[in-house]
């Protein structure tokens, strides 16, 4: 049967066609708005990473795990948006089909890899929250790298099975893939066979690693609540309760819109147009890592002090300078 799906796939590249009801006029518009999230995401995301390397004092556990949210960020753009800027601005929508199948990996891989994240942090702000006096032995850096490294690695998984089977399926013809990117739902569409069993391992593995995780993000967080209702201090309240409203925000960002493209999917009464669907996928696939340096990173006290401090060193050595020139 494998052998016969093999010699059926005639298809030796696919067509990315974005949003398929967007006019010609507004192809230059789109690609530029797509470079603009791009490029706002990888420095935004880089000069934390840059920052944690270079500030020792912010090489502990909370910004191990905000590194790597950083990184898998950066990682989900450079995948997701090259080929979609290339489609507006060059006219250029062809992928190859290995290379699609590449590309099908990858973005699920970091959409997992997100959900482990977030998930880590949850637990991080858990144990700060809920055991303040036990956490710096309970959450040391090693633990924290330990949980990290096991998010890469295990995030593989759930994308593995499903882009292998899906490659193993015949390609006969269609090869317009009706979205931004290669993904599960708009690669399989194309199968010259029956998907009915790739498809319900596919959306079975992709509940799995995004409902687990969520469930555990909001017992901690519910904990998180319960702990905070305790505390005494109102100024303390506030903070704690700021700090997870924010957190909150962008984990309703990411998982809610996600289940609604995935249930519109499943159950037939619920139909979205094309562009609706593909709107919504890159609303929760692009907005969190454009915000997330700004939610997670840049408003602590910490990351504050570094960047004003940097910030009045240049001022300093700028004054210096012109001092100098005047003077000579």
């Amino acid at each position: 049967m494998e052998q016969a799906n093999q010699t059926q796939t005639t298809v030796k590249e696919f067509f990315i066609v974005n949003f398929p009801g967007l006019d010609f006029q507004y192809y230059k518009l789109m690609g530029a708005i797509f470079f603009l999230i791009y490029m706002t995401t990888v420095v935004g995301n880089s000069l934390l990473v840059a920052l944690f390397f270079i500030e020792r004092r912010l090489q502990k556990p909370m910004y191990i795990i905000m590194l790597s949210l950083a990184l898998s960020d950066i990682g989900f753009c450079t995948v997701a948006l090259p080929k979609a800027i290339g489609r507006y601005w060059l006219d250029d929508g062809a992928i190859p089909f290995h290379v699609c199948f590449f590309q099908y990996f990858l973005i699920h891989y970091f959409g997992t890899l997100n959900s482990l994240i977030l998930l880590a942090m949850s637990l991080d702000r858990y144990l700060a929250i809920c055991f303040p006096l036990r956490y710096p032995t309970l959450m040391t850096n090693r633990t924290m790298g330990a949980l990290t490294g096991f998010s890469w690695v295990s995030a593989a998984v759930s994308p593995g099975i499903s882009v292998g089977m899906t490659a193993r399926m015949p390609f006969c013809g269609p090869n317009r893939i009706i979205h931004c990117y290669c993904d599960s739902v708009s690669t399989t569409s194309l199968v010259c066979a029956d998907t009915r069993q790739v498809f319900s391992v596919s959306v079975a593995l992709a509940m799995f690693v995004l409902l687990v995780p969520l469930i555990l993000i909001l017992l901690s967080y519910i904990s998180i609540i319960v702990a905070v209702l305790k505390i005494a201090d109102a100024q303390g309240r506030y903070k704690a309760f700021s700090t997870c409203a924010t957190q909150v925000c962008i984990i309703s960002i990411y998982y809610l819109p996600r289940f609604g493209v995935y249930l519109s999917s499943l159950v037939s009464f619920v139909k979205i147009s094309p562009d609706l669907r593909i709107s919504l996928t890159l609303f929760y696939s692009l907005f969190p890592p454009l915000i997330n340096p700004l939610i997670y990173c840049y408003r602590t006290k910490e990351i504050k002090d570094i960047l004003y401090k940097w910030f009045c060193q240049r001022n300093v050595v700028s004054q210096t300078r012109i001092v100098t020139t005047v003077s000579k």
